[in-house]
């Protein structure tokens, strides 16, 4: 069986049966104390005053200039937060995260090693002993989010991660380019503005009240855009498109953007990619050629996000 093969029976797997991926590599804080959910909510974009417990929803860490620090998913227990990140923040993200604790009662901690992060799709899990299981939508798709200890799992591995329902890492990124999720180390990094990941519409809450960045991120609301932003590209003919593939539109001799992410959608039976194009490049044609300038040239048609509605 060939790679593509493989993997599109593991994605029609996954939207018949539904299935479990491992996010234990993401790096994941502990936020305790008396302080938590006030000193929090002036880190991060989202209002996390708004979180039921057990309720989770994403946000932003920026600097005081807006520009990201991480892309996280802040989830509120009983006695703590837990806020997760890309595996790439590893330290940096406990660093942030504690950088303007003065006099506040909170204490953090990086609970990564000590627990697994389980994420169920297409069914809710019922039958894990009792063990918490949170709703929240990380592939544009309903989930579940269950954390274990790493004790636990290795003494009942396959009762929570059975083999028959592991999904692949490589499904995941087809799942999130489908959905148009931009991901560090990928669309984002520390250069970016949310809004011009279109984070704006899901991670920034403008009516709380004052966090870090706050003051860049409402003016750049009021100017109403950004200098460039995050667009959806399918496939209409030629090579294959590459990250790093320099974008140009309809017509133009300069290049107005960059691929960032790539993908093969079995939902749409096409290429898909997400892609930063600079404004006033506004063709819904785009050529995309390799940075190195050999190989072939990629015709693409901007497309809405998501690619794939559910």
């Amino acid at each position: 069986m060939s790679e593509m093969e493989e993997l599109r029976a593991g994605y029609e797997r996954l939207v018949r049966c539904g299935g479990v991926g491992d996010l234990s590599s993401r790096v994941e804080v502990l936020v305790t104390g008396a302080d938590r959910v006030r000193y929090l909510n002036g880190q991060v974009t989202s209002d996390v005053k708004k979180l039921v417990i057990w309720g989770s929803g994403p946000g932003c860490l920026t600097t005081a200039k807006g520009r990201m620090c991480a892309e996280v998913m802040v989830t509120k227990g009983e006695e703590g937060i837990y806020v997760d990140g890309e595996e790439g923040l590893g330290g940096t993200l406990l660093e942030r995260l504690g950088r303007y604790i003065i006099a506040d009662e909170v204490n953090l901690e990086e609970v990564t090693g000590g627990r697994r992060l389980l994420h169920y799709l297409g069914e809710e899990p019922v039958d894990l002993g009792g063990v918490r299981r949170v709703r929240v939508n990380r592939f544009g798709r309903e989930g579940w989010d269950v954390r274990i200890s790493a004790e636990d799992f290795r003494r009942n591995e396959e009762g929570y991660f059975p083999k028959s329902k592991r999904v692949d890492a490589r499904i995941l990124e087809i799942l999130r380019v489908e959905a148009g999720i931009p991901r560090w180390g990928y669309e984002l990094g520390e250069e970016t503005l949310p809004p011009e990941a279109g984070l704006d519409r899901t991670h920034i809450d403008y009516h709380k009240g004052c966090y870090v960045g706050q003051e860049t991120i409402s003016r750049l609301k009021s100017v109403g855009h950004v200098n460039r932003e995050l667009r959806g590209m399918v496939w209409e003919g030629g090579g294959i498109p590459e990250i790093g593939g320099l974008i140009f539109g309809e017509g133009e001799e300069r290049a107005g953007g960059v691929v960032t992410s790539v993908a093969y959608s079995f939902a749409l039976e096409k290429w898909i990619a997400l892609g930063y194009v600079k404004r006033g490049v506004s063709a819904s044609q785009m050529c995309i050629r390799p940075a190195s300038g050999e190989g072939e040239e990629v015709r693409m048609a901007v497309h809405a996000l998501p690619f794939v509605v559910l």
